[in-house]
């Protein structure tokens, strides 16, 4: 029974090709919008929380400000052991440097930015290593001339096919012998490719480039349990009493929160899905409607066959079912058609954006699922209408 009532259904939707392709315009269109949102929302969200976890998870960034037209004050060594010592949650403090330079190896060159970190820091923001090891303490604490290289470096002054471990490369006038090539950091600020940089113990910036012993940066990793504000709080209270700054006056220096950037980045996300979803559920509604009145028209058109049917035995639920088998199959497939034509639209612009397509199944379910919903729900009322007509006045009338 089942399958003849499919039968049945597929054969008067392909007698109108064209009425059921108009009839399932509204649902491709409220499909489309919502799985198009839906994926493009995914994939940017994948994007940015892997850009924030180049970051480091749980993390704060402190860096100083220049207030007037004078340089930005840096941080010292004691800031970092006050920090570590003084402030709850806090499981690891580092402080950073940077500074821009060309590396040099077997004639090759680039551009790069060198960073003075040491493994709490890597740790922090959580960096692996794709080849090689990290440093050793006695390497942090002497400032050793030692390096770990970022996978582009690796690929652009290597390119010969040489293992970089154990190489010695030239970072300015200073050589630096490879111990490592660290894991894919993605991009960061202002699109800098920091797989470009080289990572070296922060003593050795310090003397060997900067002439100082003072930090450009401080990061601070902290526990998930414990809160970001209050934790924020403590942490300025601090700063102002260590960079003499009296209440009222305006602090040198800021805070960037990674775990807040993630917590507002999916919040809007979330929005703006929720947004588009019910602009697009209204075009769902305005397809439903369309639906239903496609098969009242359908109803009348086919009171002939309906009343045969009903003289020959067919009972009224089968009649019923029959038209809600109709109604639901045009909600499948304009639902098909949407969720191919968003997945390419989705594909392309995110290829343009560089951004991984991410293939959301759940996703793609429920879009069925709501169709069928809105296919038994609009079509209904033709189904029941049709089921109740009577066999000798709609044979009389015919």
């Amino acid at each position: 029974m089942i399958w003849t009532t499919l039968q049945i259904a597929m054969r008067e939707i392909r007698r109108h090709k064209l009425r059921s392709m108009l009839t399932s315009l509204g649902i491709i269109l409220g499909i489309m919008g919502i799985v198009t949102m839906t994926t493009l929302g995914k994939g940017g969200r994948y994007f940015v929380e892997r850009q924030i976890a180049s970051l480091g998870t749980n993390a704060i960034f402190v860096a100083p400000v220049a207030l007037g037209s004078g340089p930005p004050r840096n941080f010292e060594q004691g800031d970092i052991d006050a920090i570590r010592g003084d402030i709850a949650g806090v499981w690891a403090v580092a402080g950073q440097v940077t500074r821009g330079a060309t590396a040099i190896f077997a004639g090759e060159n680039m551009q790069t930015t060198i960073e003075g970190v040491g493994n709490d820091y890597m740790d922090i923001r959580a960096i692996g290593i794709e080849q090689g090891r990290r440093f050793t303490a006695p390497e942090e604490a002497s400032g050793a001339r030692v390096c770990i290289i970022g996978p582009t470096i690796r690929d652009t002054l290597f390119w010969r096919g040489e293992d970089p471990i154990g190489q010695q490369l030239r970072v300015e006038r200073v050589p630096c012998r490879v111990i490592g090539v660290f894991a894919s950091r993605a991009v960061g600020d202002s699109n800098a490719d920091l797989d470009a940089w080289i990572l070296m113990p922060v003593r050795a910036v310090q003397r060997r480039f900067l002439g100082s012993d003072g930090f450009s940066a401080i990061v601070i990793g902290y526990d998930e349990a414990y809160s970001s504000d209050s934790l924020q709080t403590s942490l300025v209270d601090l700063m102002r009493e260590r960079r003499h700054i009296q209440d009222g006056e305006e602090i040198d220096f800021d805070l960037f929160d990674t775990r807040r950037i993630q917590e507002t980045v999916q919040s809007v996300t979330a929005q703006l899905t929720q947004l588009v979803a019910g602009i697009a559920g209204i075009s769902l509604v305005v397809g439903g409607i369309g639906i239903m009145n496609i098969m009242l028209v359908s109803v009348n058109e086919r009171k002939r066959e309906i009343g045969i049917r009903l003289a020959v035995g067919a009972k009224a639920r089968d009649i019923q079912l029959q038209f809600l088998t109709e109604a639901v199959l045009l909600c499948a497939f304009g639902c098909i058609v949407g969720i191919l034509m968003s997945m390419a639209i989705s594909f392309g612009l995110l290829s343009l954006l560089e951004i991984p397509f991410q293939f959301d199944l759940p996703a793609y379910l429920a879009s069925l699922a709501v169709c069928a919903l809105i296919g038994i729900t609009f079509g209904y009322f033709p189904a029941s209408k049709a089921a109740q007509l009577d066999p000798m006045d709609v044979l009389r009338q015919e």
